[in-house]
């Protein structure tokens, strides 16, 4: 799934979507001109590595993707992270294998955190936006609140991902990566936002999709409203365009129970 603007998150690794498909739908990617997580800290945040992508034609690619544990059982990605061989979003893992890995901000040097194989894949009908479930709970990990509430214009928003830090020769970091976007407007199912922090070009990169995107306020949990979905190659100043979760909370809850 490289090229953010037509929703593959980059290079010869590409991740695929699911059954429905969604106009302006498109994969996006990891944090350009961000910072390293510190170790331990934001650990819903998660990586879908996926292996054994059917190509169309015949053969198969390897993929990767960004996501956060929302459940014990469930991680919240993008939508077009699980697509067939026609690009078409699917309810289903579309990999011969689809492993998340929670909980572990260096996936090189780490020893924590968790890796679990994914077994069910749900497709929102209005957002670029899937819940995968794993194939067994993970419960030492405290999962990621879903809000309700819709952000404002002006409000501030942190990402984490797995991404490139480049679309050029786009690879997969081997570190969690962070930064903080601006909320510039709103959507029906989308957000525009820009760069804050640490630079004006702190950007979603290749292998990011997915990546949510969660307000912070002292002394209450981190809350999710967005997940990474579509934007021009990294890094940028332009509009990044997350698909919201905020609005589409009923549906997540109705489907992970929670």
């Amino acid at each position: 799934m490289p090229q953010r603007r037509t929703m593959f998150a980059a290079g010869a690794i590409a991740a695929t979507a699911a059954g429905i498909t969604l106009a302006g739908g498109v994969p996006a990617q990891a944090i350009a001109n961000g910072e390293p997580v510190p170790d331990g800290k934001y650990a819903f945040s998660t990586k879908l590595t996926m292996t054994g992508i059917p190509v169309l034609g015949g053969g198969t690619r390897n993929s990767a993707c960004s996501g956060a544990l929302i459940t014990r059982e469930w991680v919240i990605t993008a939508g077009h992270c699980f697509r067939d061989e026609n690009g078409v979003r699917v309810e289903r893992p579309v990999a011969a294998s689809t492993v998340a890995t929670v909980g572990r901000t260096d996936l090189v040097t780490g020893t924590g955190g968790h890796d679990v194989e994914i077994v069910e894949v749900r497709q929102s009908a209005t957002a670029d936006v899937a819940l995968a479930r794993l194939a067994e709970p993970i419960t030492d990990i405290r999962p990621l609140a879903v809000s309700r509430r819709a952000p404002k214009v002006g409000e501030v928003l942190r990402l984490t991902g797995y991404g490139s830090l480049t679309s050029a020769n786009a690879t997969p970091a081997t570190h969690l990566q962070t930064g903080q976007l601006v909320v510039e407007s709103l959507a029906d199912s989308t957000l525009g936002v820009r760069g804050r922090s640490p630079n004006p070009d702190t950007t979603p990169c290749p292998y990011d999709s997915g990546g949510p995107f969660f307000r912070e306020s002292r002394g209450h949990a981190p809350q999710l409203v967005a997940v990474v979905s579509d934007g021009p190659s990294c890094p940028h100043t332009e509009l990044e365009i997350p698909a919201r979760t905020d609005n589409i909370a009923g549906w997540i809850r109705g489907v992970t129970g929670r």
